[in-house]
């Protein structure tokens, strides 16, 4: 199961489909066409920095999403452009009047249907 002390991350995530054509490579193999549904998320830096080391690992998924699992892209090759993006700082100022940044992070997570054994 997905911890639920990240629940928050996944409030804002943007269903999309991740599509790749396919492709000739140098060394004479072919990578087959990618069509992927997954979750779009810019969340903060210090999220993603407390969230990778989940990645690469399938957890199941409750609320807005039931029957659903995500696996969060950092390293895969075969998603390689849509590992981890800049998403951008946003200059604030503290209620004490001190300016600081807040550094955003692109992610996306693979999405998939959680199938359920039946013994007969």
């Amino acid at each position: 199961m997905w911890p639920e002390e990240f629940g928050f991350i996944l409030d804002a995530a943007e269903e999309v489909t991740l599509d790749s054509p396919a492709r000739d490579r140098e060394d004479g193999s072919h990578s087959e066409a990618i069509h992927r549904r997954a979750l779009k998320v810019r969340m903060t830096q210090a999220d993603y920095e407390r969230i990778w080391p989940l990645a690469e690992a399938r957890y199941r998924l409750q609320g807005r999403f039931p029957g659903k699992a995500i696996t969060l892209i950092v390293n895969n090759p075969h998603y390689s452009q849509w590992h981890p993006a800049d998403g951008g700082t946003v200059e604030s100022v503290s209620d004490s009047g001190r300016a600081y940044s807040t550094r955003y992070v692109v992610v996306h997570f693979l999405l998939d249907d959680v199938r359920e054994t039946v013994e007969a």
